[in-house]
């Protein structure tokens, strides 16, 4: 018979040796990440069974205006085992620990995935002009692991949160990855697209030199990757974070582990043409963020900062190159397509997760935080 687990706090480096035993885990439930969300409060937990640890989970508190109570949540996580039969054995403990921790209610982002889609059938559901939605489109597979994870939440009485466009109430539901598993660069080159492969062959004929910062430039370009973060925002119309953000990320994520995260840089003749951050967690690499020159557009410096990331991606044995969040809309009317297309020519795949799921634990609190968060749009 399988010993019951519980639930409790565990220390950081508890949490990091398990994210270490692990092929990979969201870098959203790395220990470190708590740091990098400041403005929550952070613990992280672990599922034992004896005295062995066997899951584990960031999770961050977010107050109630006066009140000590919190949405406790688990971005991208728990890490558990999201196969077993019976999944109340993992979650039911979990809820005891975080009511007793003052949670009204809890968040989380089973790391399942449900659907995939191939790039043809993503490309081809934007020209057709009928075709809205990812969607409409068939997938390539469907996941039955994560169709049963979906099946058990709704039935332990998990609210699944939809938000318009794809994206759930946190993190993306959609992603689109390239999947780099038994690949060379010859291989990956000859998965993208025609316009890919010319835009990377022109950087390089152009004399763009794209490559990873050292650790002792980090911080001087770091604030060059912020100048041009903000013209970026500034032209394409989002809110950028400030600099403080990303040098507290790169403080926090690099002491846990020196190869954790990472800025890449293109430059043209000495000026700085485009700008990414790269995060790794065992064998997944992630483009968390990226900024671009409005100037010298045409020297496609965007394309050879995004190659050098998935060489390095090759190099380090990565399994997966995931270029985060797209919307689920293939409609050629929608701003959010020019994105798309752009991850599409990579020439990966379409990810849906199970999505963000909340559990009311006080259904009154519950009701009352959402309808705050409501307001403040």
């Amino acid at each position: 018979m399988t010993s019951p687990l519980s639930v409790r706090t565990i220390t950081p480096d508890q949490h990091l040796g398990f994210v270490r035993a692990q092929d990979s885990v969201s870098f959203l439930q790395v220990p470190a990440w708590g740091e990098v969300k400041s403005d929550w409060r952070r613990e992280s937990v672990g599922w034992f069974r004896g005295e062995e640890v066997v899951g584990a989970g960031l999770v961050l508190y977010r107050q109630v205006p006066r009140l000590k109570r919190y949405l406790a949540y688990l971005p991208e996580g728990p890490v558990i085992d999201w196969e077993a039969e019976d999944l109340a054995v993992w979650l039911d403990p979990m809820v005891s620990h975080l009511k007793g921790q003052g949670a009204f209610g809890i968040r989380m982002g089973p790391p399942v995935v449900t659907r995939r889609w191939d790039a043809a059938s993503i490309k081809a559901g934007v020209a057709d002009e009928s075709v809205r939605t990812l969607d409409q489109v068939p997938p390539l597979t469907r996941e039955p692991a994560g169709a049963r994870v979906v099946s058990a939440l709704r039935t332990l009485g998990w609210r699944e949160q939809k938000a318009e466009g794809g994206f759930a109430a946190g993190q993306p539901q959609y992603n689109f990855q390239v999947p780099l598993a038994g690949k060379d660069e010859d291989a990956v080159l000859a998965g993208m697209n025609q316009q890919w492969r010319r835009n990377i062959k022109k950087a390089a004929k152009e004399g763009v030199v794209a490559g990873r910062v050292p650790a002792d430039q980090l911080a001087p370009r770091l604030e060059e990757f912020h100048d041009l973060y903000v013209h970026t925002a500034e032209r394409d119309h989002f809110t950028p974070r400030p600099l403080s953000y990303f040098q507290t990320m790169f403080r926090a994520l690099g002491a846990e582990d020196p190869d954790r995260i990472a800025l890449f840089t293109a430059e043209h003749e000495g000026d700085l043409v485009a700008a990414t951050i790269l995060v790794q967690v065992g064998t997944h690499v992630w483009y968390s963020y990226g900024a671009s020159s409005t100037d010298k557009r045409e020297v496609r410096g965007s394309n050879a900062a995004q190659w050098a990331m998935i060489r390095h991606a090759l190099a380090t044995g990565a399994t997966v190159y995931d270029l985060r969040g797209i919307t689920d809309t293939l409609d050629e009317d929608d701003s959010h397509v020019g994105l798309i297309r752009f991850k599409v020519g990579t020439g990966g795949e379409a990810v849906e997760h199970a999505g963000e799921w909340d559990l009311p634990v006080n259904r009154a609190l519950y009701k009352a935080f959402t309808l705050y968060l409501a307001r403040r749009g």
